[in-house]
């Protein structure tokens, strides 16, 4: 299905978001150890975690003003410098607060790192097989589940929690350079010309396609129901489910296991079934794991994990057709621009869903984080409102779609 060349791009595209991915990650099961040791609540904790999302769909939206105006592998890799430098500073910050600053600091370049990722494999990739490909992307979650994770709180565990971030920063350092020699220089949508323009006229192209804005709401919706329960998983199997601290990693191994296998699968039923059938029954799928995570109370640990595991599956396959519908909605030449948007409305979703949720869970006297079911109510309502949505979405890329323009994909790197 894919060429040698694609099938280059494709594997070290995944590893940038694997390595983004696994910054993100490591901070939920931290969750434990970081509230102890800073001795924070769980809104502070919260704001830990949103405080990256915030400064990346700031970062996101300013990006979204010149995103089309360079080769996208040039872009690339200053984005994923900084990152790596933003995850150095991480594993430096001595108190809350500086740790808080570098978070932030981290967001700014990662933010932008995954609308690169993804308009990169949409310029390269037609719409056709785009599901499939972004099912290889999205494997970069799975490896960061079953081996970036759990060694990540290894070395937590051993050494300290400034460990993982080191080890992070330091690998995203050397990835850099293999993505240098390894990603041709993508500049397909700088041969269209263009008129000189202003520089918020992207924005204003965005926001006057009712299309791209339905697909912004969208993706906002399925963002927030996602991270309205994902940042406190991990505290919560250890204060509700019983898990031990040491059992956390195992939640991530094996359920980053099933999703090696299922996310390749799901985008290529995404290509051959529709992408907005996929999504319906992935989505409809995923409010039953989130009800029961929500909801646990002491258990055996093989009944918790093999609910996260089938939530890992069904949360991860939604992402898969819902990104390829989104991504076809923008044409090449603004398609940059129109990703930056996309990212900068997920952070900012995921932010405020992580937030909110922050303000709503206390933690009970017998360490319990109660009203989390509450959340788990309110992350369902808004899974139902994103399978609203998407029925409203044209993927203007798709050849089956009326009035559809297909545009030239990129072949060969010059």
């Amino acid at each position: 299905m894919f060429s040698k060349k694609e099938k280059i791009l494709l594997g070290i595209l995944a590893s940038v978001q694997f390595s983004s991915i696994v910054d993100f990650m490591i901070m939920m099961p931290l969750g434990p150890q970081l509230m102890r040791l800073f001795a924070i609540s769980p809104h502070q904790f919260g704001l830990l975690v949103s405080s990256y999302s915030f400064s990346a769909g700031i970062s996101g939206f300013t990006a979204s003003f010149f995103m089309d105006k360079f080769d996208r592998k040039n872009l690339l890799l200053f984005f994923f410098v900084g990152f790596s430098i933003g995850t150095i500073a991480c594993a430096l910050a001595p108190t809350y607060e500086l740790l808080l600053l570098a978070r932030g600091l981290t967001g700014v370049f990662g933010g932008v790192l995954s609308s690169l990722v993804l308009s990169i494999v949409s310029d390269a990739i037609s719409y056709e097989r785009r599901g499939s490909a972004m099912g290889v992307i999205m494997t970069s979650f799975s490896v960061a589940s079953i081996f970036g994770v759990p060694f990540s709180l290894y070395l937590a565990n051993q050494f300290s929690w400034h460990a993982p971030f080191i080890f992070l920063g330091v690998a995203s350092l050397f990835l850099c350079v293999v993505a240098y020699f390894g990603v041709p220089n993508v500049r397909s949508h700088l041969d269209h010309p263009r008129e000189k323009e202003a520089v918020y006229q992207s924005l204003v192209r965005i926001f006057k396609n009712t299309n791209q804005v339905r697909a912004l709401i969208f993706m906002s919706a399925v963002m927030f129901g996602h991270f309205a329960i994902v940042p406190y998983l991990s505290p919560s199997m250890v204060s509700n489910a019983g898990l031990t601290e040491d059992q956390l990693p195992l939640i991530y191994m094996i359920g980053g296991l099933f999703t090696i296998f299922s996310s390749p699968a799901i985008g290529r039923m995404s290509d051959r079934y529709g992408k907005h059938k996929v999504f319906l029954y992935g989505a409809g799928l995923c409010t039953l794991p989130i009800f029961a995570i929500t909801h646990l109370g002491p258990s055996p640990a093989w009944f918790v994990l093999t609910i996260t595991s089938i939530f890992f599956v069904v949360s991860g396959g939604r992402m898969i057709p819902a990104t390829a519908l989104v991504s076809g909605t923008a044409s090449p030449q603004n398609r940059g621009s129109f990703m930056s948007i996309v990212s900068c409305v997920q952070q900012l979703s995921s932010a405020t869903a992580s937030y909110i949720a922050g303000i709503i869970i206390v933690k009970g006297d017998s360490g319990r984080l109660e009203k989390y079911e509450i959340v788990g109510y309110m992350s369902i309502a808004v899974t139902l409102l994103a399978i609203f949505l998407s029925r409203r979405i044209n993927a203007t890329e798709d050849p089956k779609t009326p009035g559809a323009t297909v545009e030239p994909v990129m072949s060969e790197a010059h």
